[in-house]
């Protein structure tokens, strides 16, 4: 199965904030989204609230036109970034006084937010979630079903 450009680039993107300390949850430009867009801050107004997954008016006319950014409609962006936000621990919509992680740049939450958004990226692209290991420990009569490195 060949895995779809915007999929590809999104992981890679990701991967690379993740491991170059540029992803930040918070900064519209270095949260899942906006290094999946190549950290522009535009896609903030698709919404009137980061983390929400409601469309405003201009995100309502570019969802009509079909428009997509880096190969994502609006509301795929928006449902990428509450996704990110909730899985690294934050009460959505985005706002100081609601419940933050303490440290929303330690690398245990951005990982848990990773996982949630490759998960759903995966999904939209009926692609097999490529952060599901459970491959790994299948088994037929007593010997591992696949080698490892061999798993998709």
């Amino acid at each position: 199965m060949k895995t779809p450009v915007r999929l590809e680039q999104a992981i890679q993107k990701l991967y690379v904030a993740f491991h170059n300390n540029t992803l930040h949850p918070e900064c519209c430009k270095q949260c899942a989204v906006g290094n999946i867009l190549d950290n522009r801050e535009d896609w903030k107004h698709l919404t009137d609230s980061h983390g929400s997954i409601e469309l405003n008016y201009i995100g309502k006319v570019h969802e009509v036109l079909g428009r997509k950014f880096n190969g994502y409609s609006p509301l795929e962006l928006l449902k990428i970034e509450a996704i990110f936000l909730e899985a690294c621990g934050y009460r959505l919509p985005l706002h100081h006084k609601n419940k933050n992680p303490e440290n929303p740049t330690d690398k245990d939450v951005l990982f848990n937010g990773l996982c949630a958004v490759v998960t759903f990226l995966c999904g939209i692209d009926n692609v097999p979630n490529v952060m599901d290991y459970s491959k790994l420990f299948e088994y037929e009569n007593d010997k591992p079903k696949h080698k490892l490195g061999i798993l998709i």
